[in-house]
């Protein structure tokens, strides 16, 4: 389906289908939640209170060793924020769509603020559906998946770990539910998860195509062949996209943003440090083949240091800031073989 409508359509038809996938999204989200709080016979109030009770309310993490320090987590996610919205052509390809400047920096801002409200929507709806699983008999345990110990919850011998909750309440396999709601929980479901993969599909054939192939500047090429060109690649990314779905699928033992957040420490890493070498330098580059291997060596060394880092700093672990220790060995390296 995304594969017909990008092709089809491009960015705009993407800015279209996004609005309405949201307000299914946020329509279902709010569904989802007075739907299980009519079935716990909770208002909202009683129900964080119960999250309390259960321990699913806390915020600031105060072990430093730990990944999720709060302190690491408040300057990495700023630095995440960064890198994965305002350095993405994925994020900012709809702002760039937008007819002039103003009316991109309102959508910006608007942007922002709406989602600060959906992401508390999302945190109630994941503490409901702990405390409905809990209600429903299921025991929360530690269990081996994939060889590794995750924590999820065991009922009539179903294992429920990580992302695999909402699912499971909306196809009913906690408790039988009506129809009209299973398939309202799946609506919302599906929703959430169209924005992200039409934008990152378009967004990787575009690049490809004008930055890769330099498709736009190939005066060998005519309409007709350029289009042919980009239905390829806009097929071969589609392909390789699902391909990734399957293997996340396979090696997912937790909650896959966890994953997310790791790789994307590594990924966005040398983006930032190039991104910040060109806004804060006036210095200039030998070549592309140099920025390149920097590029590739600068996550290297953040996976041995991270790898190493309990035994050299003493239990330290580092979590999410090995995004901005990426971007500063990347900066460092082009600062060396950078000229005046």
């Amino acid at each position: 389906m995304i594969l017909l409508y990008t092709f089809e359509g491009g960015v705009k038809t993407i800015v279209y289908t996004d609005t309405l996938q949201t307000t299914l999204m946020i329509l279902g989200l709010i569904v989802c939640i007075c739907y299980i709080l009519s079935q716990l016979h909770l208002s909202v109030a009683e129900a964080v209170n119960g999250m309390e009770v259960k321990n699913l309310t806390r915020i600031f993490n105060t072990d430093i060793n730990s990944k999720g320090y709060f302190a690491k987590q408040i300057i990495g996610g700023a630095f995440i924020t960064i890198a994965m919205t305002g350095l993405d052509q994925e994020m900012m390809q709809k702002n760039i769509s937008v007819k002039n400047l103003k009316d991109s920096q309102k959508n910006m801002l608007t942007f922002s603020v709406i989602l600060v409200f959906v992401n508390l929507l999302f945190l109630l709806l994941g503490g409901l559906l702990y405390l409905y699983a809990y209600h429903q008999g299921a025991t929360f345990a530690t269990t081996i998946v994939n060889g590794q110990p995750t924590w999820g919850f065991i009922q009539n011998g179903l294992n429920i770990t990580g992302d695999n909750l909402f699912p499971s309440v909306a196809l009913g396999l906690l408790q039988s539910m009506p129809s009209y709601i299973s398939i309202i929980f799946i609506i919302a479901l599906i929703s959430a998860l169209f924005p992200s993969a039409d934008g990152a599909l378009t967004a990787l054939t575009s690049t490809f195509c004008i930055d890769i192939l330099g498709i736009k500047e190939r005066t060998d090429l005519n309409e007709k062949q350029q289009r042919k060109i980009r239905l390829t690649v806009h097929l071969t990314m589609t392909i390789i996209f699902f391909a990734c779905i399957l293997i996340f699928r396979e090696i997912n033992s937790r909650s896959i943003i966890d994953k997310i957040l790791d790789i994307a420490g590594y990924t966005y890493g040398p983006l930032l440090g190039l991104f910040t070498f060109g806004i804060l330098t006036k210095r200039s580059l030998p070549n592309s083949v140099m920025i390149a291997v920097i590029a590739l060596i600068s996550p290297v060394l953040c996976y041995l240091l991270q790898t190493n880092a309990p035994q050299l700093f003493g239990g330290y672990v580092i979590g999410i800031e090995v995004l901005i220790i990426n971007g500063l060995i990347t900066f460092l390296g082009l600062l060396i073989i950078s000229k005046k």
